[in-house]
């Protein structure tokens, strides 16, 4: 399958990995009276997309980058084990990242599912190292990097499908639940694509020789506590539309 292609299916929200059930945080702004209209939504993608975006966008590159490597047929000396303790301390990275504890829930359960379906359409030794070092589920970004890679996508191309995807979600989330016209909400989406291409640049500008040696210290980290409080108030709201 063609990069571009496979692409496309990484980033389309039809494909059966959960992505239609997170609202990136969006529902519960919505609920809070902090978006109620196409303004605040723009302002709330943006501020996503230069945030929990381009970390997103990192760690996927960083994912393709390691599955790329990960391939037995390159050297068959590699040592297994070695693949199996990088993908947990990528992971780890992930994990150091988001501070929510409902955020990195809602990760590790769309990770799940994400890993479960790249392994069916586009199987792979790393992938399947993937799933032994990270048995309980991988946070989607190191899935979606992973999965990239397999499915023959650059590490610009999963951090851009990353980047993609953290704002479309919310995006589509607001629709629904504010009744917004969707033509309209998608102009804010066109308008944030020269963004999207600089949060895809900025994610493989942090790769370097250290990241290919599996430290990847250097990988944004830009925190955003607006969605951190945001997510941990949904968990415990019991009415809600999205999962996440």
């Amino acid at each position: 399958m063609g990069a571009d292609a496979a692409l496309l299916l990484l980033a389309d929200s039809r494909l059966p990995a959960g992505g239609h059930a997170h609202s990136g945080g969006v529902e519960e702004a919505v609920r809070l009276g902090a978006v109620t209209g196409t303004g605040d939504l723009a302002r709330f993608l943006r501020g996503r997309l230069a945030t929990a975006g381009l970390v997103t966008a990192a760690l996927a590159a960083a994912a393709c980058e390691l599955a790329a490597a990960d391939d037995p047929a390159d050297d068959p000396a590699d040592d297994p084990a070695d693949g199996v303790e990088l993908w947990r301390r990528l992971d780890a990275e992930a994990d150091a990242r988001t501070a929510s504890p409902a955020q990195r829930e809602a990760a590790r359960t769309q990770g799940r599912l994400l890993l479960r379906t790249s392994r069916r359409m586009w199987p792979s030794a790393a992938l399947d190292t993937l799933a032994r070092a990270v048995p309980e589920g991988p946070h989607h970004p190191v899935a979606l990097g992973a999965a990239g890679a397999s499915a023959g996508c650059t590490p610009r191309q999963a951090a851009l499908a990353a980047a993609y995807t953290s704002v479309t979600g919310p995006a589509t989330a607001a629709v629904r639940l504010l009744g917004l016209d969707p033509v309209t909400v998608h102009r804010l989406l066109a308008d944030l694509a020269p963004a999207l291409d600089d949060a895809a640049h900025a994610a493989c500008a942090s790769l370097g020789d250290a990241a290919r040696q599996g430290r990847w210290h250097a990988l944004p980290g830009h925190s955003a506590p607006a969605l951190d409080l945001l997510a941990e108030g949904h968990l415990t709201n019991p009415m809600k539309l999205f999962v996440s």
